[in-house]
């Protein structure tokens, strides 16, 4: 069971959404506005947000950029239009996620699901190779697998849990060069609904955090034509 928070004024949707959540065992906040939607997440602390972009008054961009100035909650964002340019410029304020309404309960579950996988990694879920345990230096920037920490010049990151994630994955096995589905399957587990918008988006923010010059990456490397990989580091 998690503890959702649904941002959303359309009521039918509150509705819809809402059964289907409690239907499984899920605990379910509904706010129908940005305003209280923000108000609302400090109150009841929930494990995952749904967030439609049309909102009234404060949008729903606004409000997925005022939720990550502080806090690392994991945000999945209701689109009325999958190819919505909304869509991209959430998933590059901080969403985790988006899901194209209407849809179906066995979707919503499964993007929810991955989403919590993602910000608490189950023993055995990290990724494997020799360096898939405890603390690795690349550079100035150091990954500690156990505790979940990244820091660089001794500075902890603020990483979003997707960020995290992509980190975690490509960080063990350096020089490795993943392509965007695969990205998509290991670390957003999105066997035949993933977009290489989601895996873009994240990279971008990734690197903003990591990278000295974002537009040269040392860390988050670009392979042209084929995806990404992580530049080995002396």
């Amino acid at each position: 069971m998690a503890r959702v928070l649904l941002i959303e004024d359309d009521l039918a949707v509150q509705k819809g959404v809402t059964l289907s959540l409690k239907r499984r065992s899920h605990e379910v906040e509904v706010a129908g506005s940005g305003e209280s939607g923000l108000l609302a997440l400090d109150r009841h602390r929930p494990d995952l947000v749904l967030l439609d972009l049309m909102l009234p008054g404060m949008s729903g961009l606004e409000v997925c950029r005022r939720i990550r100035e502080s806090k690392q909650v994991p945000i999945i964002i209701l689109s009325a239009r999958g190819d919505d340019i909304d869509t991209v410029v959430g998933l590059e304020a901080g969403a985790d996620d988006y899901i194209v309404k209407p849809a179906g309960g066995e979707v919503l579950e499964a993007r929810i699901k991955a989403v919590l996988r993602r910000v608490a990694p189950a023993p055995g879920c990290e990724p494997a190779g020799p360096a898939g345990v405890g603390v690795e230096r690349h550079g100035d920037l150091t990954v500690d697998r156990t505790a979940l920490i990244a820091t660089r010049h001794r500075t902890e990151l603020d990483l979003a849990p997707s960020e995290f994630k992509l980190l975690l994955f490509l960080s063990a096995a350096p020089g490795r060069v993943y392509s965007r589905q695969q990205l998509l399957e290991q670390v957003w587990e999105h066997s035949f609904y993933g977009d290489a918008r989601l895996v873009d988006a994240c990279v971008m923010r990734l690197r903003a955090k990591i990278e000295d010059d974002p537009r040269a990456p040392v860390y988050v490397q670009t392979v042209r034509g084929f995806g990404y990989r992580f530049g080995p580091v002396a």
